[in-house]
């Protein structure tokens, strides 16, 4: 082909590949700012959880003060100080998840993975949720023993373990949580076990996906649990909970261990 019909050929295909070209470069920016919008939620949502435990903290150390006839004007001026910031941080977050809860899934998580020994891990968890479960009165029972290791990534096996124990909190006022875990043929699973009130049996299908709360429970934004599902399956894992109304649930996922 030559002269003009060349020409005019030439000229459809440079605008075919231009225009291709940008399309799939405005698809990947849309497609990275969703990530950081799905982990921007993420973040904001696992903030909470150690949040609330610090404004518990609070309340107990000014109780504690004042059973015992020691508060003074300068410990009340920094526990009223620390309070507002609490309530600043907590309304922040709060404006962070309005913004970015309409994303979509996730597609892909980075994983920085090493060999951790479970045991230390979930008593680390335990300690710093003594104070949301205190105000429940829940008791927090680690019975992982203390020769089980994984092969994951540290802050989000953290993260998940976070949202299942204080999930299960929520779940057993002045009951007990337990976390466990065992070694299997594919590595290593793990379980959080409540002896609270259940799950309906209709939920259960449902407890993972996003923005499904449960409408007898005030405050939930439905992010904790698909947080849970992503970050292990990010691991190559699966998770999955079995509930008996007034008997209690229990949540299992697995996790591989090293070679």
């Amino acid at each position: 082909m030559q002269g003009k019909p060349f020409h005019v050929l030439n000229r459809v295909l440079d605008g075919a590949i231009g225009s291709a070209v940008q399309s799939y470069a405005t698809e990947k920016a849309l497609e990275i700012q969703r990530r950081r919008q799905e982990y921007l939620a993420f973040v904001a949502h696992d903030l909470r959880t150690p949040l609330n435990a610090i404004a518990l903290s609070v309340k107990v150390l000014e109780l504690l003060l004042a059973q015992n006839n020691s508060t003074t004007p300068e410990t009340t001026q920094k526990l009223n100080t620390l309070t507002r910031n609490v309530r600043r941080v907590h309304d922040f977050i709060g404006k962070i998840l309005e913004e970015n809860l309409h994303v979509d899934s996730e597609d892909g998580v980075k994983l920085e993975r090493r060999e951790i020994d479970l045991w230390p891990l979930v008593e680390t968890i335990i300690h710093e949720l003594h104070p949301v479960a205190g105000s429940n009165t829940t008791r927090l029972t680690n019975s992982v023993a203390d020769d089980i290791a994984v092969y994951a990534d540290a802050n989000l096996i953290r993260r998940v373990l976070q949202n299942l124990i204080a999930n299960a909190i929520n779940y057993a006022p002045r009951g007990e949580v337990i976390i466990g875990a065992q070694v299997i043929e594919i590595g290593v699973e793990c379980f959080v076990r409540d002896n609270g009130e259940g799950i309906p049996p209709g939920r259960c299908s449902t407890v993972f996906d996003k923005h499904e709360t449960d409408p007898d429970k005030e405050g939930g934004l439905g992010l904790g649990l698909a947080i849970v599902k992503t970050f292990v399956e990010a691991h190559g894992g699966t998770v999955l909970v079995e509930s008996e109304l007034g008997v209690g649930t229990v949540f299992r996922f697995t996790l591989p261990r090293k070679g």
